[in-house]
């Protein structure tokens, strides 16, 4: 079973960056499909930016062209590069086998955009 720890979130004002990091325990790691998700108050928990075992990204639209998913098999890490944050990005962020989120939820890392 995977093990994941995100970390980097923060306060952060409107147009600002951020990055994102998920350490994955596990040797199987590098087979999945890994994603990020958001989950705001009031809302369930959605998929945002993705990246399979190759490497071949995609992302929601709310977020294309300002988030950049990669990922280090040899480090098992996921990061998520943040830019041009906008209020709306304000949430908890969580990574998670990004077809059926597999593993056990992290602890999530917040992501405050405000000024």
């Amino acid at each position: 079973q995977v093990q994941l720890v995100e970390s980097g979130g923060g306060l952060v004002q409107p147009g600002g960056s951020l990055r994102l990091s998920c350490a994955a325990s596990g040797s199987m790691f590098r087979i999945y499909d890994m994603g990020w998700y958001l989950w705001a108050p009031g809302k369930q928990r959605e998929l945002v930016a993705a990246i399979t075992s190759g490497g071949v990204t995609s992302y929601a639209d709310s977020v294309k062209g300002r988030f950049t998913i990669s990922r280090d098999n040899g480090k098992n890490m996921v990061y998520l590069q943040m830019n041009s944050l906008k209020p709306d990005d304000t949430a908890d962020y969580y990574c998670n086998e990004a077809t059926k989120a597999l593993f056990v939820w992290g602890q999530g890392t917040q992501v405050t955009v405000s000024s």
